[in-house]
């Protein structure tokens, strides 16, 4: 029973791990287990000890708030680094993305490389008729 160790330690009290120990009225009741904050008629939250005398539980939550928030904010920024690494792997030099896979990227590429090489020979070419076409009309030859 946690009512026998009312209006002594609050070390006494905590010993059985059911207790509740209000620093404010002394008194030792049992946890109400049922809920996770014990009632404000019973205890205020400022007074009330459980686990350890030296934390009340606004302290506790405060702090469990905390250390909860903090550990959403972490898992949510290496999220986000995870993301951004991978967004940023899938980019070719251009700065387009890319959804396929790299042998894909490497024949795109190439295949690039190839029509850009036809239109300069084609460019070389057209441009060396209209030369010859001008020599011709003038009579360079």
């Amino acid at each position: 029973e946690c009512g026998q160790y009312t209006n002594k330690s609050c070390e006494e009290c905590l010993k059985n791990v059911t207790c509740l120990w209000c620093a404010s009225s002394g008194r030792c009741v049992e946890y109400p287990v049922r809920r996770v904050l014990p009632r404000a008629d019973l205890c205020e939250l400022r007074s009330a000890r459980w686990g350890v005398c030296w934390v009340n539980f606004e302290a506790l939550i405060i702090a469990m708030s905390v250390v909860g928030g903090t550990i959403l904010i972490m898992l949510g920024v290496c999220c986000c680094c995870c993301c951004c690494k991978r967004k940023s792997k899938k980019q070719v030099s251009e700065g387009f993305p890319v959804f396929s896979e790299p042998d894909k990227d490497e024949e795109r590429a190439a295949r690039e490389r190839e029509k850009r090489r036809v239109r300069q020979e084609e460019r070389r070419a057209e441009m060396k008729s209209r030369h010859d076409e001008i020599r011709r009309k003038y009579g360079t030859v």
